[in-house]
This record gives structure tokens, sequence and C-alpha cells, in this order.
């Protein structure tokens, strides 16, 4: 892995990036050497738990057809009716309406930077976490921040969102 100056990184990455830097962040964008398309892939190339990778989810809300966010910890499945119950119905979303709503392909949906507004939750659980990583708009380009400052940068609420067994 290693920080690439901004005017080298794919058109998507470098879109987050200079998102991130007007955001203030201090952090760059890191492109992987293998995929992080999986959170397993990602925090292998990291050095990391796979339970600090911030993976963005995307469903479509029934009622309206809006981009719902969730973003979780990696090492948690997202539990739909959790989620329902607190936004609507839920339908699956496939790569098209996951690239028309986020701008971004699956793999490297980042958590800000979304073509459409989507309605988002965050994974309670990611905050036990004092550093995360998360997709930087490319399956191979990621960022590092805080849970706390992925809160600020979204906006989004913290809610319990993994399935339990």
């Amino acid at each position: 892995m290693h920080a690439t100056a901004i005017d080298e990184l794919p058109d998507s990455a470098r879109r987050v990036a200079l998102l991130l830097q007007s955001l203030g962040h201090d952090k760059p964008v890191v492109m992987l050497a293998g995929t992080g398309k999986t959170s397993a892939e990602a925090a292998a190339g990291l050095g990391c738990s796979v339970a600090q990778i911030a993976k963005s989810i995307v469903f479509r809300r029934l009622a309206d057809n809006a981009p719902v966010l969730v973003v979780a910890s990696g090492v948690n499945r997202v539990d739909e009716a959790k989620v329902a119950a607190r936004v609507g119905e839920l339908g699956k979303a496939d790569a098209k309406f996951v690239r028309e709503a986020t701008g971004y392909a699956i793999g490297g949906v980042c958590p800000i930077g979304h073509a459409v507004a989507p309605v988002m939750l965050l994974d309670s659980d990611l905050f036990q976490y004092e550093s995360l990583w998360a997709a930087a708009g490319h399956p191979h380009a990621v960022f590092n921040l805080t849970p706390w400052q992925l809160a600020a940068m979204t906006g989004a609420e913290a809610a319990d969102v993994a399935l339990r067994a």
C-alpha cells in the first residue's frame, strides 16, 4: 500500500481525495497493491483487522427507490430487518443502481461524495475502534479515519445494524 499523489489516482479515487481535502481531512488516499473489494482483502493489504474495515453496503428503499447506505464493520453482516425497521422496506440494489446512486462501482463505494444523497446508517460497532479504513471510490483505493470523523463527514446516525447469532 502506498499514498499516491492526487493527480496519479484513478478518476473516482481522485474525486474522493479532493473531497477529503476540501473537508480538511489530513489522511491521504492509499492505493492497495491488491484489490480491496472485500473486507478481508482490504484488511490483508492494510495489515489491520477485518473489523476495522468500514464497508459500504447499498440497498434500495422500496417506497421511493432512495439509496440506503449502511457503513458496517467488515466483520458484521448487515441485518436487513434492523435497517428496514429504521428506514422502511428494503430491496436489493444491483450494480447499475449502486453506480447511478453513488457514483461508484461495487467494491469501491465510498461513504461520502454520492451522486444521490443516501439515507445512511453507521454500524455502532465501528465506534469501538480508534482507526478505520473506508473505500475511496475505487476497488484498490482506501482512506483512514476515525469513527467520529466518519460520523461527522456523513452526518449519519449510529445504529445496531449487525446480524447477531
